[in-house]
């Protein structure tokens, strides 16, 4: 009997993608000072606006920040959805890069158990990497909050939601950098194509003169995230609050949780197919 006709139990397939995915360096610094940043940025936003508050005479000036805002400041969460792009590209055009990928499937031939064990490594390492930062952010910001008496709890309108969002935020992205791993296979083009998808094309699909234009926009990860973790109190017409502007095609919340789940489908599709179906001289 030869290697090729053992055939590897799933469990073990996991256990090598975790060991390939920790034996990288890159991926504990990466993680780390990626979380750091993020949580820097929010908590930093926060102590601004409390400084604000602080030195402002108005009382309107409490009343006009947006405590969820700081907690989910869209450039931090902006750079953690490319950490986690990056990271999930790399479990893909890494082997492919290095080689190693050849003796994967040598000792693996079912391409598709492969993929599939990258894909729940990555996503079950993101969703942890994810909650964190989010949990750590909406944490940090409205203790900082609570002195000036705005802070939220968990349990206030949308905060669950909004950390659960950011939390699932990074697996998504993961998911959409494994992909174009898969599609591109060189990680310059990856990270440059994982920054255009994600960051740069939302923005040509802003503004709400033509409605198709906007649903093309509003069907992007970053603006379904922006939906959900926005703060439903600030539609409120309470006295001395300002009431944001409603805008004339918006995303609802459950349009929002279906963008998530339809991209994180679509892009393990594409990994699953081209990983199975390209490169015919490795099978």
């Amino acid at each position: 009997m030869t290697a090729t006709d053992t055939r590897a139990r799933f469990r073990d397939l996991l256990a090598a993608e975790w060991i390939k995915l920790w034996s990288l360096r890159s991926t504990y610094g990466v993680l780390a000072v990626g979380a750091l940043i993020c949580v820097g940025i929010t908590t930093n936003s926060a102590r601004s606006n409390a400084a604000l508050i602080a030195r402002s005479a108005s009382p309107s000036q409490r009343l006009a920040i947006d405590p969820m805002h700081a907690a989910f400041v869209t450039e931090a969460f902006q750079i953690l959805g490319i950490i986690a792009c990056s990271v999930g590209a790399i479990t893909v055009f890494g082997e492919y890069t290095t080689g190693l990928i050849r003796a994967t499937f040598t000792a693996v031939p079912a391409r598709r158990q492969v993929v599939a064990a990258k894909v729940l490594v990555v996503s079950a390492v993101m969703l942890v990497f994810g909650a964190l930062v989010s949990v750590a952010s909406f944490g940090l910001t409205q203790a900082i909050y609570h002195e000036h008496r705005i802070g939220l709890s968990i349990s206030a309108p949308g905060a669950l939601r909004a950390v659960a969002a950011s939390a699932l935020l990074a697996p998504l992205c993961a998911l959409v950098g494994m992909a174009l791993g898969a599609v591109i296979r060189h990680a310059a083009g990856t990270i440059v194509a994982a920054i255009g998808l994600l960051l740069l094309l939302p923005a040509l699909f802003q503004g709400e003169t033509y409605r198709w234009v906007k649903e093309i926009g509003n069907a992007m990860p970053y603006t379904a995230w922006q939906a959900l973790v926005e703060n439903p109190a600030r539609h409120n017409a309470d006295p001395g609050r300002p009431v944001l502007a409603v805008t004339k095609y918006p995303v609802t919340v459950t349009e929002a949780w279906i963008v998530f789940t339809a991209w994180a489908a679509a892009a393990v599709v594409v990994a699953v197919v081209l990983v199975h179906s390209r490169d015919p001289e490795d099978r």
